[in-house]
């Protein structure tokens, strides 16, 4: 695997690996409404523009053999400390290690990576275990309203360098 810096170009992959990585994991999750509800939101194609040009999130493509598994975003919030917007991979490529070496990867691009936070659904047992197998915890709980009458229930994890 590797990771390749995503540009522009790439939003309709992104868009589509989006789609097909939530249409798969997230209905024993929450409802099928809040997932076209925060699909929209988020994947538009003006959206993932947005958090690329003005919002500072940096896009990377988790490639298999040239084939687009996955992706990754992360932005910088202080000087060492980064937030990871998105992490999501195809079923297909979870439980064989790749999670783990596109954590690596994503950790190398960026050297003077001390801190790194998330947020997660705290209903998402697989994806929680994940994180804390590869070093993080729970700072906190939060509850955040997204619009539509649809709330985030997310956990807030961080991973620490050592």
């Amino acid at each position: 695997m590797i990771l390749q810096r995503a540009a522009l170009a790439d939003i309709p992959a992104i868009r589509d690996l989006a789609y097909s990585i939530w249409w798969a994991h997230y209905p024993a999750i929450i409802s099928e409404a809040q997932i076209d509800y925060m699909l929209g939101l988020m994947y538009s194609p003006e959206a993932l523009e947005r958090q690329m040009t003005e919002e500072g999130q940096v896009f990377w493509l988790a490639l298999d053999s040239g084939t687009p598994m996955g992706f990754l975003a992360v932005s910088r919030q202080t000087a060492g400390a980064y937030m990871l917007h998105k992490f999501y991979l195809q079923p297909t490529a979870q439980g064989k290690g790749l999670g783990s070496t596109a954590f690596r990867l994503l950790a190398d691009q960026y050297p003077d990576l001390q801190t790194l936070r998330l947020t997660v659904n705290r209903q998402n047992y697989k994806s929680i275990n994940f994180y804390f197998k590869i070093g993080f915890r729970i700072e906190k709980c939060i509850d955040m309203p997204i619009g539509n009458g649809f709330e985030m229930n997310d956990f807030i994890m961080v991973w620490q360098h050592k």
